[in-house]
């Protein structure tokens, strides 16, 4: 399979699932009405919200794949974005800045792939 068949595929079902996960929340109860986690309803807007959360999750690994060329580094930033979010996600653009030599443009932070 082609890498952006496989891209397709991914963003396709994540488009689809999103969806459908929305829809039902909204089915559920109008985002309006939602009051936080202590009432049955509120529960569909937060796993709609989940979904959400880790479909970025997914999408900023994507790039981060791309980027590293090693499996351990991967796997590495999988665990550490699963587990901490935008905190694993912020960091480790934090170090790809790092890298950006002065003068060198933003693309290259973007497209480079490191070794």
């Amino acid at each position: 399979m082609r890498v952006a068949t496989g891209l397709r595929l991914l963003f396709g079902f994540i488009l689809l699932s999103m969806i459908v996960v929305t829809s039902w929340a909204s089915w559920a109860q109008p985002v309006w009405q939602w009051g936080g986690l202590t009432h049955a309803p509120d529960n569909a807007w937060t796993i709609a919200t989940l979904f959400d959360a880790y479909y970025g999750f997914i999408t900023f690994f994507v790039w981060l794949a791309y980027k590293e060329q090693r499996l351990l580094p991967r796997l590495g930033w999988l665990i550490a974005i699963l587990l901490l979010g935008n905190m694993a996600m912020s960091t480790y653009v934090l170090l790809q800045l790092r890298k950006l030599r002065t003068g060198e443009p933003f693309a290259q932070l973007l497209t480079a792939r490191n070794a």
